[in-house]
């Protein structure tokens, strides 16, 4: 048992290992012996210009990682402000019909609406300040925290909520024993899509007049046609996109521990 296990976690680490190195030796062929190498630097070219940022500063005054701080604090900024919106009308259209009959067709109406297509709005609405790039970044998470959590609250087994009103419980308390709990799972499955699309917007909102943060990264490497910037930018929003994902399926095992007994 314990020699399955450890082959089955080395090849959960050795395949995609195999996979990440296959494609940088493809890059590496590909801009070495064909003409793909006069549009795109090597993958060495981009480590060293990647380490080099580190300690040294892009633009006038930020190095890489005070512009992965700076676009990490806008993004947590508009994913707090998505995940409490859209557990609220989530909830709320879950288990109440009036609001549902209200609030869903005017949800549905926005809800195909892809974040960037907020971004003239949020001038007009906001100016070119940050509150522009918090609300590119909100509209980014918060209809899919919206759609999971409305699973949830539909999904709610009504024996239960039956057998607590019999033992006495009031409909606020069969809501934070009942509702709530069953709704956690769908919760945090909405919040790990909203995390990853409020990361992804991040370079929409930057966009935005914006002279700091990741995006920006990209968008200078754009203006001066530096290949090498454009990949330093999109390989620290991957990695730090893949570490926010790590750390919200961590958190969902902490805070859901009991469904994992309960299975």
């Amino acid at each position: 048992m314990k020699k399955s296990s450890i082959k089955q976690k080395a090849g959960t680490i050795l395949l995609p290992a195999v996979g990440f190195v296959a494609i940088l030796v493809i890059w590496w062929l590909l801009v070495s012996f064909t003409r793909i190498g006069l549009l795109l630097p090597t993958p060495l070219e981009v480590l060293k210009r990647f380490i080099y940022f580190l300690g040294n500063p892009i633009g006038k005054a930020f190095t890489l990682p005070m512009h992965l701080l700076i676009s990490l604090r806008r993004v947590l900024t508009g994913f707090c402000i998505a995940s409490v919106a859209g557990i609220i009308v989530g909830i709320s259209m879950g288990r109440f019909k009036p609001i549902e009959a209200i609030v869903r067709p005017i949800f549905e109406l926005v809800r195909p609406i892809p974040g960037v297509a907020w971004i003239p709005l949020a001038i007009v609405w906001f100016g070119i300040g940050e509150t522009a790039k918090t609300f590119i970044i909100f509209m980014g998470g918060f209809v899919n925290i919206v759609v999971n959590t409305y699973a949830g609250a539909r999904h709610v087994d009504e024996r239960l909520m039956g057998v607590a009103y019999m033992l006495g419980a009031s409909k606020i308390q069969a809501f934070f024993r009942v509702v709530l709990p069953s709704c956690v799972p769908y919760i945090f499955a909405g919040m790990q899509v909203g995390l990853s699309t409020c990361w992804m917007a991040v370079l929409a909102a930057e966009m935005v007049s914006s002279f700091e943060g990741v995006g920006w990264v990209i968008i200078a490497g754009q203006d001066i046609n530096d290949m090498a910037q454009i990949f330093v930018g999109i390989i620290a929003i991957a990695v730090m996109g893949l570490l926010l994902a790590a750390f919200m399926r961590f958190m969902e095992r902490i805070l859901c521990r009991w469904r994992e007994r309960g299975a």
